[in-house]
C-alpha cells in the first residue's frame, strides 16, 4: 500500500515533543514506570478491564511504535516480553533512558520515524501504540509499516482518540456538543505547532484490511467517575461519549 500525503508532520511533532511537550510529558515518567499494573490512556483505564496485553505476552519480541518515554516496554518488559522502542523526540527517550536506569529495565531504545522502521520483515510478535504512532503518525504509513514489522499471526494494539471526539474539539479545546469538522475527509488535525491524525471507523477498518489485519476487538472507553478534567475533554463529556478507543488486531497469512 502507498501513500503520497505530506510528510511534514514528522518535523512539527519532532519539534513539538523536543521543545514543549518534554518539559511536561517527562515528569509522568517515573509515575508510569512505577505502576504496578499498567493503566491505559488518558482515564488510567487498568489491564483487568481492558485486556490490551495478550495472556501469553511472555517472550514475544514487541515493538512499542512512538514510545515516548517508554513506560509501555517497560510493562512489557516486566511481564516478561522482548520489548523495543522507537520515537522521533530525542528528549522523550532521553527520559527513557533515565528511567531504565533508575528501574533497572533495559531494552533498546530507537531514535528513528515509526513510519519507516529500521528492523527487518517479520522481526516481532506484537506491535503496540499507546497515544504514539497512532495518534502522531500517517496511519496510511505506519500500519502498513506495523505489518510489514510483524510475523504472519502477530498482533497489533493501539489506542487513540476516537473520531467522535476528533469531531467534536475546537482549536481552542475542550470538546464540546457541538461538531466543529466534517467526518467525511477526517484525518490530519493540524494545531498549528503539531499535527495529529484520526480516521473514521469506516477508514481504519478499510486500511487495517488492506494491510492484512484482523480486526478482534474495538473497545471505546467511558471515563470512570472523579476522574480528572483536560484541556482537551473533560471526563464528564467523556462519561457520555468515547474520548478514546483501543483497537486489538491480527495479521493474517
Amino acid at each position: 500500500m502507498t501513500h503520497d500525503g505530506p510528510t511534514d508532520h514528522l518535523e512539527q511533532n519532532r519539534r513539538y515533543w523536543d521543545d514543549q511537550a518534554a518539559a511536561w510529558h517527562g515528569p509522568l515518567a517515573r509515575d508510569h514506570w512505577a505502576q504496578v499494573e499498567p493503566r491505559w490512556g488518558l482515564w488510567g483505564t487498568p489491564e483487568s478491564q481492558v485486556s490490551v496485553l495478550p495472556s501469553d505476552i511472555a517472550g514475544m519480541r514487541t515493538i512499542e511504535l512512538g514510545c515516548g518515554t517508554a513506560y509501555v516496554s517497560a510493562w512489557l518488559a516486566g511481564a516478561g516480553a522482548h520489548p523495543v522502542g522507537i520515537d522521533l523526540s530525542e528528549q522523550q527517550l532521553s527520559t527513557a533512558r533515565a528511567m531504565q536506569a533508575e528501574f533497572g529495565i533495559d531494552f533498546p531504545l530507537v531514535l528513528g520515524n515509526a513510519e519507516e522502521v529500521p528492523y527487518e520483515d517479520d522481526s516481532f510478535d506484537l506491535a503496540i501504540s499507546e497515544y504514539g504512532a497512532s495518534l502522531w503518525c500517517d496511519p496510511y504509513r505506519w500500519i502498513p509499516e506495523a505489518a510489514r514489522l510483524l510475523v504472519p499471526g502477530g498482533r497489533l494494539v493501539f489506542s487513540r482518540y476516537s473520531p467522535l471526539f476528533a469531531l467534536c474539539v475546537p482549536p481552542e479545546g475542550p470538546a464540546s456538543t457541538t461538531l466543529s469538522r466534517s467526518q467525511f475527509g477526517l484525518t490530519r488535525l493540524d494545531w498549528g505547532n503539531h499535527v495529529e491524525f484520526v480516521l473514521p471507523h469506516g477508514d481504519m477498518f478499510r486500511l487495517l484490511r488492506a494491510s492484512g489485519f484482523v480486526v478482534e476487538d474495538l473497545i471505546e472507553v467511558q471515563a470512570p467517575q472523579h476522574a480528572r478534567d483536560y484541556m482537551e475533554v473533560t471526563a464528564d463529556w467523556a462519561r457520555q461519549w468515547p474520548s478514546e478507543e483501543i483497537w486489538k488486531a491480527r495479521l493474517t497469512g
